[in-house]
C-alpha cells in the first residue's frame, strides 16, 4: 500500500480509547448543519468544543478550533467550516478537507500532561514516552527541555509493569492518589497499540481535571498498514479524502507511491533500490518527484498505471524507470512501459536502465518500438542522463 501508517481521526480515536477504558469528554460528530440541534441536545450543557476533524495537527492556530457558547455559534462555525479545506502548519498549501466536525463537552482543566507510544527501533521495543509539558509540539519539548520527557521502554513479555507507572506518575510530579487514572490510561494506550498494531499513538493533552479525573483531551492514532488486513473494524475508519488522490490511485493498483517536491519521476522496483535511485539523482544534483516502487510481482498492466501516475504530476519534467529483473522479466516491464505510452502522451523525457532477467530482450523491445526512449546500461550514467534532461529538457 501506498502508506506506511492509516491515521484515524480524533472522533475515530476516542471511540478505540473508549473500548480499551481511556477517558475521553462526551463528544458528537456532525457532517450536516441539521444534525447541529439533535447532537447538543444530547450532549447538553451550554458551552462546547467544536473541532475540525482533519488529519493534521495544528488546527487550533488554524482556526479549525472554537469554544462555542451558544447553537447559533456552532452552526456559524459549521457554516464556515463544512465542505472547505483548512490549511495548517503541518499541511500543503491546499489543506485538507472538513467532511466531519466534533462537538464535545468541555473540561476543567487542572494540569496539562503529554503522553506517547511507539516502537523504538534502538531498544527493539513499543515504548511509552510522558512529560509534564502538555498541549505543547513535543518536537520542542525534546529539543529545549529533554530532561522533561520520560521514556519507558516496555518489555514484551512482562508488559507494562506498575513500577513503570510510578516512575513516570513521579517524574510528571503527580500526587500518588492519581496514578491509579494514570495506570488505567498507560495500560489502556499499551493494549491498544499492541492489539490493533498501531505504529503511534498520542494523547496532548492527556488532561488532569480539577475534579482529579485523568482524561485524553486529543487523540491520535496511526495504524501500521502492513497489518491492516487483520482489523477488519479498523479498516472502516480509512478516510481517503485525506490522502493524495495519486497516492489513493496507486493503492488500487498495490503501488508504494509517494509524492515529493521535485521534478523527476522514478519508478523502480524494490524500495531499497528505489531508496538507491532517489540518493543517485540527487548526488547527481537532480530532485526526486517520487518514491514509487512497483513491487517483487510487477504486471504489465501495473507498470502502465505506474506511468501514468508520474505522468500525472505536472512538476514531472523527465522520468527515469530503473528496474534489476529478479522475480520480474525486464521484457514484461519493456511491455508494459511501450502499453503506457500508447495510453498517456509521454511529453517529458523518459530514461530507462534495465538490468538482470531478459534485460537484453527488454532493451531492444524499446528499441523497436519507435518511441522516444533513452536506454542506459550503467546506474550512475542512467542518472547522470535523467538529471541532465530535466535541467534542459533534452537528452544529454
Amino acid at each position: 500500500m501506498g502508506n506506511i501508517t492509516m491515521n484515524l481521526h480524533e472522533y475515530q480515536a476516542k471511540q478505540v480509547f473508549s473500548v480499551y477504558g481511556i477517558p475521553v469528554p462526551a463528544n458528537r460528530t456532525i457532517r450536516s448543519m441539521d444534525e447541529i440541534e439533535q447532537a447538543v441536545s444530547e450532549l447538553g450543557g451550554d458551552e462546547w468544543m467544536v473541532k475540525a476533524q482533519v488529519h493534521a495537527g495544528g488546527r487550533g492556530k488554524a482556526g479549525g478550533v472554537i469554544k462555542a457558547h451558544s447553537i447559533d455559534e456552532i452552526k456559524a462555525f459549521a457554516e464556515k467550516m463544512l465542505g472547505t479545506n483548512l490549511v495548517t502548519f503541518q499541511t500543503d498549501d491546499v489543506g485538507q478537507p472538513i467532511n466531519t466536525l466534533m462537538i464535545e463537552v468541555p473540561s476543567s482543566i487542572s494540569r496539562e500532561l503529554y503522553m506517547g507510544a511507539l516502537v523504538d527501533r534502538a531498544t527493539q521495543r513499543v515504548t511509552i514516552m510522558v512529560s509534564e509539558a502538555g498541549g505543547m509540539n513535543i518536537e520542542e519539548v525534546a529539543a529545549n527541555t529533554p530532561e522533561k520527557i520520560i521514556t519507558l521502554a516496555i518489555d514484551p513479555i512482562n508488559g507494562l509493569m506498575p513500577n513503570q507507572v510510578r516512575e513516570a506518575g513521579f517524574g510528571m510530579n503527580m500526587p500518588p492518589a492519581q496514578h491509579k487514572g494514570l495506570s488505567v490510561v498507560m495500560q489502556g494506550i499499551y493494549t491498544l497499540f499492541m492489539e490493533k498494531d498501531a505504529s503511534q499513538v498520542e494523547i496532548n493533552p492527556l488532561v488532569v481535571t480539577e475534579d482529579e479525573v485523568i482524561m485524553a483531551l486529543d487523540a491520535k492514532i496511526s495504524l501500521d498498514d502492513n497489518a491492516l488486513y487483520r482489523h477488519k473494524d479498523m479498516q472502516a475508519f480509512h478516510d481517503g479524502s485525506q490522502e493524495d488522490d495519486k497516492e489513493n490511485h496507486a493503492k488500487e493498483f498495490e503501488l508504494n507511491y509517494v509524492p515529493l517536491d521535485g521534478d523527476i519521476g522514478c519508478m523502480v522496483n524494490g524500495a531499497g533500490l528505489a531508496m538507491a535511485t532517489m540518493d543517485i539523482i540527487k548526488n547527481n544534483g537532480g530532485d526526486p518527484a517520487n518514491f514509487l516502487d512497483v513491487g517483487g510481482g510487477v504486471t504489465k498492466d501495473r507498470v502502465a498505471e505506474a506511468l501514468k501516475l508520474i505522468l500525472s504530476d505536472t512538476k514531472v519534467k523527465a522520468v527515469l524507470i530503473n528496474i534489476f529483473g529478479g522475480i520480474v522479466r525486464c521484457d514484461l516491464i519493456a511491455e508494459g512501459i511501450i502499453a503506457a505510452a500508447k495510453d498517456v502522451s509521454i511529453n517529458v523525457p523518459l530514461i530507462v536502465r534495465l538490468e538482470g532477467t531478459h534485460a537484453e530482450l527488454g532493451r531492444e523491445l524499446l528499441e523497436q518500438s519507435g518511441l522516444e526512449i533513452i536506454s542506459k546500461g550503467d546506474f550512475t550514467e542512467a542518472a547522470q542522463a535523467v538529471v541532465e534532461a530535466a535541467k534542459t529538457g533534452g537528452i544529454a
